[in-house]
C-alpha cells in the first residue's frame, strides 16, 4: 500500500511548471524590447554624418596639430581637444541608439547621454559667453576667460539632470517616453533659457550697444540659426508636453539636426579660420567681413 502511494506521486506537475517560464521567455527576447525601438535607418541617419565629421577631423589632424604647436595657443588647444571629445561621444551616442530599449542598458545609456550632453553644452555655453563679453580685442583667445563660467553652468546643469534621471527616475533620454511631464518640463526649461540668451545677443547686435559685441557677421549668423533652432525646440516641447504628436515628431527632428549638424557648424563658424595655412589669409577674412558689415563706413565720412 505504501509502495502504491509512492508510485502515484510522479514529478510531472513540476516539469510542466518548469517548462512554462521557458515558453514565456522564448515568446519575447530577453535582451530587447521590440516596441518603440529606433530602426536601422534612424540610427544610420544619426551615425553617418557624425562618422563623416570624425573622418574630416582625422584627415586634417596632423596639419591642425602643427598649426596649434606653431601658434602655441593653449585656448585653441583646449577647444580642439574638447571638440574631439564631443565628436567622439556624439558618434558613440548616435551609434548606440539600441541601448534605449535594451534590457539592463538603462544606466549605461543615461550615463552616455549625460556625457554627450555635457560636451556639446560646454562648447555652446562657452561660445555664448564669448559673444556676450565686452572685451574681444584679442579675438578668439578671449575664449580662455569663458571656461570657468561655462564649466560652472554645465556642471550645475548636468548635476540637476543626473538627480532627475537617477534620483527621481525621470526618463530624460528615453524617446519612447512621450507623456512624462518631468521630462518635458526639464527640456522646456533648457530650451527657454537658450532661446532667451540667443535672443538677447541678437537684440544687442541690432541696438545702439552693438559695439560691445565682436565685429564678426559670421558670429551673428550663428546666433540667428541657434535662436531659430532652440525657439523651434521650445515650441516642440510645448506641443509635446500637451501630448500633440506633431510636437513629439518636431522635437525628434530637432534632436537629429542638433546631433548631426551642430559640431560641424560650430567648427566652421569659430575654428576653421584658425587652421588656415597663412596668417595673412585669416587677417584678410576678418577684414573683409568687418568691411562688408559696414564697420569702416565712418572712415569715409
Amino acid at each position: 500500500m505504501g509502495n502504491n502511494q509512492d508510485l502515484t506521486l510522479p514529478p510531472i506537475p513540476s516539469v510542466i511548471t518548469d517548462l512554462q517560464p521557458l515558453q514565456e521567455s522564448s515568446a519575447s527576447p530577453p535582451s530587447y524590447n521590440q516596441s518603440n525601438c529606433h530602426g536601422v535607418l534612424y540610427t544610420a541617419a544619426l551615425s553617418i554624418p557624425a562618422a563623416l565629421f570624425i573622418v574630416y577631423l582625422g584627415f586634417y589632424l596632423k596639419k591642425n596639430i602643427k598649426k596649434l604647436s606653431h601658434r602655441r595657443s593653449h585656448v585653441m588647444i583646449a577647444y580642439y581637444v574638447l571638440l574631439w571629445f564631443s565628436a567622439l561621444l556624439n558618434l558613440a551616442w548616435c551609434s548606440l541608439q539600441a541601448w534605449q530599449c535594451a534590457t539592463g542598458k538603462d544606466v549605461s545609456w543615461n550615463l552616455l547621454s549625460l556625457l554627450t550632453e555635457s560636451g556639446s553644452l560646454c562648447l555652446e555655453i562657452s561660445l555664448i559667453a564669448f559673444l556676450l563679453q565686452e572685451n574681444y580685442a584679442t579675438g578668439l583667445e578671449t575664449l580662455a576667460h569663458t571656461f570657468m563660467i561655462s564649466g560652472l553652468i554645465v556642471g550645475v546643469d548636468i548635476l540637476l539632470k543626473a538627480i532627475f534621471v537617477f534620483g527621481f527616475g525621470v526618463p530624460l533620454f528615453m524617446d519612447s517616453e512621450t507623456t512624462h511631464r518631468g521630462k518635458w518640463g526639464m527640456w522646456t526649461f533648457d530650451e527657454l533659457l537658450l532661446t532667451c540668451t540667443y535672443g538677447y545677443i541678437l537684440f544687442v547686435h541690432y541696438s545702439k550697444w552693438r559695439d560691445k559685441l565682436p565685429p564678426r557677421p559670421a558670429f551673428y549668423n550663428y546666433a540667428v540659426i541657434m535662436f531659430v533652432v532652440h525657439g523651434t525646440g521650445l515650441l516642440a516641447c510645448a506641443l509635446g508636453s500637451s501630448g500633440i504628436g506633431f510636437g513629439i515628431w518636431l522635437y525628434s527632428l530637432i534632436g537629429i539636426c542638433y546631433h548631426t549638424l551642430y559640431l560641424p557648424f560650430m567648427y566652421i563658424t569659430f575654428l576653421a579660420d584658425f587652421f588656415q595655412e597663412e596668417d595673412l589669409l585669416l587677417d584678410n577674412a576678418y577684414y573683409s567681413e568687418m568691411r562688408d558689415a559696414g564697420f569702416f563706413d565712418s572712415d569715409w565720412e
